[in-house]
């Protein structure tokens, strides 16, 4: 018996090593999220902009900051995945710097989400939607929150969730796959939507592997949503996605086809991918396009308006890192890509290894100037334009 269990357990070990020799030997190592820089530690000056635009900060110390939504009130609130915490912040005297930091929510389980509606905060865990009623009324002592809907799945695996209130007033709310490539039931893999008042949950999209991050188009009124391909296909595929539902009940291919027409080796063998709705844009392997929101801004200039702004979050197993940018997608009347080019980069080295910040998400404020959110720097950036 002992000499069965000595070969069972070599066995297992040099399986083992053979599988990370398989997929992840030569990789960048993931990225940690490191502990709060000081303001003078942020080298804004290796931020490269179209001409004309200028790049501040707008909040530091905002540790492990992501999601974003604006109140009417001008308040911001940033979720965290990590940090399991929510923030408020407050721009009190009109300089576009967050003077006030509120920590409304501690100690969450993965608090990524934020969506603001009818003056209350709602929060998305792994597993749970939050409410904080009246929020701003109170954003030093929030309390604590009701719960509004806990039947969500516990797994951490794409666990955390970009929330946000659509057209009918109902919250949208992805479920990611449990997995890198598996087939799951609803609702893993989906989009849902919620209604808080009835607490009825249901399925609208499928096939999407892990959205964190959705809009909809002002003129149009349709869903708009990033994806993010799976792994351990190599470096160069499959990409990451863009995608546009004109309707409910629709299907994005995932697990059996990735980007429009690469069938997956394990589960797409036979697969018509034809059948499955097709990507607006390819958005680079691994590079983790997260939010997005479509920019109407009254100070950009015509070339950098009506078009969605995309923060990728940038690659943890590529040989060559990719992705840490701002990209602008514009599309025509009919949902088609025209082009999709670079907006603000300098967050990776020219090396392609070394980083020093990651955008998360991007949120219009109040001015027409861009917010954008970084998990890794700790702080909310500030584009405006000021050329003329």
């Amino acid at each position: 018996m002992k000499t069965f269990l000595y070969f069972l357990g070599a066995a297992l070990v040099l399986g083992g090593l053979a599988y990370y020799l398989k997929n992840y030997a030569g990789i960048n190592p993931p990225i940690k999220n490191p502990v709060a820089k000081e303001v003078s530690s942020l080298p804004l000056d290796k931020l490269k902009l179209p001409a004309g635009f200028e790049v501040s900060l707008f909040a530091t110390d905002v540790t492990g900051a992501r999601s974003m939504c604006l109140s009417p009130d001008n308040t911001l609130f940033v979720g965290s995945k990590d940090q399991d915490k929510v923030y408020a912040l407050r721009d009190e005297d009109g300089d576009f710097v967050a003077e006030k930091k509120y920590v409304i929510y501690s100690g969450g389980n993965m608090p990524n989400g934020v969506a603001f509606k009818d003056g209350h905060l709602y929060v998305a865990e792994v597993n749970r939607i939050l409410r904080f009623k009246d929020i701003e009324t109170h954003l030093d002592k929030p309390g604590t929150p009701e719960v509004i809907y806990d039947q969500y799945p516990t797994e951490k695996h794409h666990g955390w969730k970009f929330i946000a209130f659509g057209p009918d007033g109902k919250l949208y709310v992805p479920v990611g796959a449990p997995c890198n490539i598996c087939k799951s039931d609803d609702p893993y893999a989906a989009l849902t939507r919620l209604d808080v008042e009835s607490k009825k949950m249901e399925v609208v999209q499928r096939g999407i592997r892990n959205t964190v991050g959705f809009t909809w188009h002002p003129t149009t009124g349709e869903l708009w949503f990033t994806d993010n391909g799976r792994d351990m296909m190599g470096d160069d595929m499959p990409n990451c996605e863009l995608n546009r539902a004109s309707k409910d009940g629709l299907h994005f291919g995932y697990p059996y086809c990735h980007e429009g027409s690469l069938r997956d080796p394990e589960f797409g063998k036979n697969a018509d991918c034809n059948q499955y709705q097709q990507p607006v844009a390819k958005m680079g392997a691994h590079t983790a396009p997260l939010g997005l929101r479509y920019i109407q801004s009254a100070v950009f200039p015509d070339s950098h308006k009506n078009a969605f702004f995309i923060a990728r979050h940038g690659s943890w197993n590529r040989t060559e890192k990719s992705g840490y940018d701002v990209q602008m997608v514009k599309v025509d009347d009919h949902g088609k890509l025209i082009s999709m080019e670079p907006f603000m980069t300098g967050w990776l080295s020219d090396n392609k290894q070394d980083v020093w910040g990651r955008p998360v998400d991007v949120q219009p404020y109040v001015d027409g100037s861009l917010l954008i959110s970084d998990d890794f720097a700790n702080c909310i950036y500030r584009v405006t334009y000021t050329k003329k």
